[in-house]
């Protein structure tokens, strides 16, 4: 799974540098698709559930499932990439939601503490812990930055399939909640919005938008519970020798 998670890493960074105005979210999906088989791996996203794309392409209102097409983005926009990477059949999980050149505050605000609030989840996945303390974590960071935890929608287990038990709520109560133990393997995602947490469903019956019509924001790692601690399999910013090739960069450091 952390292979798996390199590669991962490696293609939401190489959409980080691929995203400017003007830049087709359908030429984005094919970007992610050709990496990721370079890598030897599959795109888990892609039939799943008839989903037709490779990576989720989720603009502004949108919070999540969008379907990669012919939408251009703008200078302004801000959007949410979710792709999923299976590598000998084991699974990882990851988003992140990017900045289309200089947004405004509010978008600023948003993305940086829903990026926060998952860092502050991933946290407390430590054995001994509860689920309760993770959702908390999340919750807590959000809210207190003025935004709406999306509560119908939650990270979950990762593993040889893609959604795995058990669900893992973006809000919570500390010392609540399943029992976090050594081996585990969660997809953390709080999904956030600038307005109210009410969602509705797009009419191609994937996409998911704010019913508000406000900016939403998702970032997810995929994080693997150790004696020693949380591991992020899904690590932000590999280094530039392991973006074009992190299998063989792993293998060398090994």
């Amino acid at each position: 799974m952390a292979r798996a998670g390199l590669i991962l890493a490696a293609t939401l960074d190489l959409m980080e540098s691929s995203i400017r105005p003007g830049v087709r979210t359908a030429e984005l999906d094919r970007i992610a698709e050709r990496f990721i088989r370079s890598q030897g791996a599959v795109p888990t996203f892609k039939g799943y559930r008839g989903f037709p794309g490779s990576i989720c392409a989720s603009p502004n209102a949108m919070i999540v499932h969008g379907i990669p097409g012919p939408q251009r983005l703008r200078g302004g926009d801000i959007i949410s990439i979710d792709v999923g990477v299976t590598l000998d059949g084991w699974v990882a999980d990851a988003a992140r939601t990017f900045a289309v050149e200089a947004i405004d505050e509010r978008r600023r605000n948003l993305l940086e503490a829903t990026a926060e609030s998952l860092h502050a989840g991933v946290a407390q996945c430590r054995p001994g812990n509860r689920m309760g303390d993770v959702s908390h974590a999340i919750q807590q960071i959000a809210e207190d930055a003025g935004l709406s935890i999306v509560r119908s929608l939650v990270g979950h287990g990762v593993g040889r399939s893609m959604h795995e038990d058990p669900q893992v709520p973006n809000h919570g109560r500390p010392g609540k909640g399943p029992l976090l133990e050594e081996g585990m393997v969660l997809a953390i995602e709080p999904m956030t919005t600038a307005g109210r947490p009410a969602v509705r469903v797009g009419g191609d019956g994937w996409a998911i938008y704010s019913q508000d019509g406000s900016p939403a924001a998702h970032f997810e790692f995929t994080v693997a519970i150790t004696a020693e601690g949380p591991r992020v399999l899904t690590p932000w910013h590999l280094p530039a020798e392991e973006r074009e090739d992190p299998l063989a960069a792993h293998a060398a450091g090994s």
